[in-house]
Parts: structure tokens; C-alpha cells; sequence
């Protein structure tokens, strides 16, 4: 069965670390990528690197939380390409402190971003999709949306609002053969974790059976997994990608 080649794929937050991971990896299975980001001074980097290595790609700029901003940049990307058939809603952010002393606009724009934004594009996405009767939509959820985290109330909630939303998504739109899985990862190697001290990342590594870090390319290669035709009969899932630090 064929995997990706020949897909026109959009990646949210694609201008750096995971999201840049999932954008490289879907180019060289083939793919052709759209790598979306509010940063667009990062994407150039990203399309030069696609390029360089052969594949196909094309940069738009996008922020997430704004839906105007959404409904263009997926009405361009279906302009140039004819064509959206992946969606990967990966764009998210943090903005960590305890329950008692999170403002409120701290909770407001991590909800924003994380998972209205991800609400936003499936929305602006899935019209181009029905009329293709085809469609993989993954959404990057998180090990955090799943069991929690003291400091991360706010993120932890958007995550577990969008295993819920893919849920529900995936049953809206099985009937047109268009699947929608949440990735949960659970300590991957980031910019972010690297400033984490010793002894913090070494408490973290005891807790994962496999006893170590994940890298990016482990999650995007989950998602090049359900990008492809091998992962046709998969829907409304959560694919844990943690090493088993969460198991179950």
C-alpha cells in the first residue's frame, strides 16, 4: 500500500523542533509539505532545508488563534497545490505555573492556541477534504493531556480538549474516508527540555521504561504513519509515543 508520496501536507508550527521534524520527515517519504508558522522569517529555513534534500515544500504564514488568519492560509495552500490532504495540527505553547497563580490571560492564550487553534483549522480543513472523500487529520496532543501535570493546568487542559476534539472530529468525518488520530508524546528532546537541569532530567528518564528521551523524529515518524495508507482503518485513536512512561 502507498504511503505519502504524492500528498499535499500541511504541518502548523513547522518553523522549529517537532514540527519542523514532522515537516522534513513527511518531504522525504515524499509528500509535498506546506510548513505553517507564525514565525515566517523560520520558515525559509525550513523550505531551504526540504529543497536542499530533494523534496517538495512552501511556506505560509499562519497564527493559529486567528481564524481569518487560518482561513487564508489554507485557502492559499489549496490554491497552489490543488489540493489538502494531511492535516497536522502541531502549533502549540506553553506558559506553565501553578493553578493558584496562572493569569487569567495565561490560560486564555494557551487555549487559544492549542486548541481552538487546532479547532480552527480542522474547521477551515475538512470542507477541502470532503470533497476529496479523502483526509488524515493528527493532531499532537500530549502525555500531559492525559495524566496531568502540576504547573501545566492550562496546558494539560487544551491537550485533553484535543484528544476529545479528535474524537469527536473522526466520528464526523469517517463516512468521507477521512481519519482523525491524536499523538500523545510524552518527554521528547526539545530546545525547551535542554534547559532542563541534571538532576531534573535524570528524575524524568526514571520514569520511562525505555530510559531515555524521545526524539522528534519518533513522533514524526507516528505521523507519517497515520499520514499513510497503512494506517487507513485507524480512527478517533491516541497514539502513545513515551517510551511507557504512561501505559494503558
Amino acid at each position: 500500500m502507498p504511503g505519502v508520496e504524492g500528498r499535499v501536507a500541511l504541518v502548523t508550527g513547522a518553523a522549529q523542533g517537532i514540527g519542523r521534524a514532522i515537516a522534513v520527515t513527511l518531504a522525504k517519504a515524499g509528500a509535498i509539505v506546506a510548513v505553517a508558522d507564525i514565525a515566517e522569517d523560520k520558515l525559509t529555513a525550513v523550505v531551504e532545508e526540504i529543497a536542499a534534500a530533494g523534496g517538495q515544500a512552501a511556506g505560509f504564514k499562519m497564527n493559529v488563534a486567528d481564524e481569518d488568519s487560518v482561513k487564508q492560509a489554507i485557502k492559499d495552500v489549496a490554491a497552489k497545490f490543488g489540493k489538502l490532504e494531511i492535516l497536522v495540527n502541531n502549533a502549540g505553547i506553553t506558559r506553565d505555573q501553578l493553578m493558584m497563580r496562572m493569569k487569567r490571560q495565561d490560560w486564555d492564550l494557551v487555549i487559544a492556541i492549542n486548541l481552538t487553534g487546532v479547532f480552527l483549522c480542522t474547521q477551515a480543513a475538512v470542507p477541502v477534504m470532503l470533497k476529496q472523500r479523502w483526509g488524515r487529520i493528527i493532531n499532537i496532543a500530549s502525555i500531559n493531556g492525559q495524566q496531568g501535570q502540576a504547573g501545566q493546568a492550562n496546558y494539560s487542559a487544551s491537550k485533553a480538549g484535543v484528544i476529545g476534539l479528535t474524537m469527536a472530529t473522526a466520528r464526523e468525518v469517517a463516512s468521507r474516508s477521512i481519519t482523525a488520530n491524536a499523538i500523545a508524546p510524552g518527554f521528547i528532546e526539545t530546545a525547551m527540555t535542554q534547559a532542563l537541569t541534571p538532576e531534573l532530567r535524570d528524575a524524568m528518564c526514571k520514569q520511562i521504561p525505555l530510559g531515555r528521551p524521545g526524539l522528534d523524529i519518533d513522533v514524526a515518524n507516528a505521523v507519517k504513519f497515520l499520514a499513510s495508507e497503512e494506517a487507513n482503518y485507524i480512527t478517533g485513536n491516541v497514539i502513545k509515543v513515551n517510551g511507557g512512561m504512561l501505559m494503558g
